[in-house]
C-alpha cells in the first residue's frame, strides 16, 4: 500500500511539472510573438509615417511643406545611421556604443519631432515661423550627430574590409607560389636540356664548318684535280669482290688465263 502511494505521489508530481513548464512555455511563446508582432507594427507605422511626409514634402507648400521636409530629413538620418550600425555590430562589437548613443540621441529626434508636429498643426503662421528655425536648427545638430557617426562607422568598415583584402591576397599569392613549385623545377630541367641542346648543335655547326674547309683546302693544293667522291654519290663506292674476300683469287686465275701455252704444239 505504501508503494503505490509513492508511486501516485510521483505520476502526481511529473504532471504537475509537465504542466508547469507547458505553461512557461506558452507564455514564453506568447511573449515572443508578441514583441515581434508589437515590432512589426511598429516599422509599418513608421513607414506609413514616412510616407506620409514624403507625400506632405510635394503636396504641400509654406510652413506645412517646410515642417515635413525637416521630420522627413530626421528620420531618414536617423534610420540610415541605425541600418549602418547595426548592420556592422555582428563584425565590430565597438558600433555597440555607437549604438547606444544613437539611442539617446534618437530620444532626443523624438522629442523633437513631437514638438515639431505640434506646430504643424499650429494655426498662428507667425507663431510658426518664429518657432521653426529654432526647432530646425536642433534638427540640424541631431542630423550631424547621427551622419558623423554614420560616416565614421562607414570609412571604418571600409577601412577593415581593406586590411583584410591586403592580408587576403598575400596569401592567395603566396599559395600561387607555392603551386607553381613544380612548375619551378620543370622549368629549371627543360632550360639545363635547351642548353645542352643549343651546345650541342653548336659544336656540330662548327664541325661541319671545319671538314668544308679541309676539303676545299685539299682541293686548292692539288691544283684544279678531280673532285673526290663521296660516300653516297656511288663513286668509289667498294665492289662486291672486294666486300666478299674474292678480289685476290680471281685475279690469279685471270693471269693464268692469259698466259702463253708451252705443249708439244707450239714446238
Amino acid at each position: 500500500m505504501d508503494v503505490f502511494g509513492v508511486m501516485i505521489g510521483l505520476v502526481l508530481l511529473f504532471g504537475i511539472a509537465t504542466l508547469v513548464l507547458a505553461v512557461v512555455g506558452t507564455v514564453k511563446a506568447a511573449k515572443a510573438v508578441a514583441a515581434k508582432v508589437e515590432k512589426h507594427e511598429a516599422n509599418a507605422r513608421r513607414a506609413v509615417e514616412t510616407a506620409t511626409l514624403k507625400a506632405k514634402t510635394y503636396t504641400k507648400v509654406g510652413p506645412a511643406a517646410q515642417i515635413a521636409t525637416v521630420r522627413l530629413k530626421l528620420r531618414t538620418s536617423l534610420d540610415g545611421t541605425r541600418q549602418v550600425l547595426e548592420g556592422g555590430l555582428a563584425q565590430d562589437g565597438q558600433l555597440g556604443e555607437s549604438l547606444a548613443l544613437l539611442t539617446r540621441l534618437d530620444a532626443h529626434a523624438a522629442e523633437l519631432d513631437g514638438e515639431l508636429r505640434v506646430l504643424e498643426r499650429e494655426p498662428d503662421t507667425a507663431r510658426i515661423a518664429a518657432k521653426l528655425p529654432e526647432l530646425r536648427e536642433r534638427a540640424e545638430r541631431i542630423t550631424h550627430a547621427a551622419e558623423t557617426m554614420r560616416w565614421a562607422a562607414q570609412d571604418r568598415m571600409h577601412r577593415f574590409a581593406d586590411d583584410e583584402l591586403s592580408r587576403l591576397s598575400q596569401e592567395c599569392e603566396s599559395e600561387a607560389g607555392a603551386l607553381r613549385h613544380w612548375d619551378t623545377g620543370a622549368g629549371s630541367g627543360s632550360a639545363s636540356g635547351a642548353a645542352a641542346a643549343s651546345a650541342a648543335a653548336s659544336g656540330g655547326g662548327s664541325a661541319g664548318v671545319g671538314g668544308a674547309a679541309g676539303a676545299s683546302g685539299a682541293a686548292g693544293s692539288s691544283g684544279g684535280g678531280a673532285v673526290r667522291a663521296g660516300l653516297t654519290d656511288g663513286k668509289g663506292r667498294p665492289s662486291a669482290e672486294d666486300l666478299l674476300g674474292l678480289a685476290d683469287p680471281l685475279a690469279k686465275l685471270a693471269q693464268r688465263l692469259r698466259k702463253p701455252s708451252t705443249g708439244p704444239s707450239a714446238s
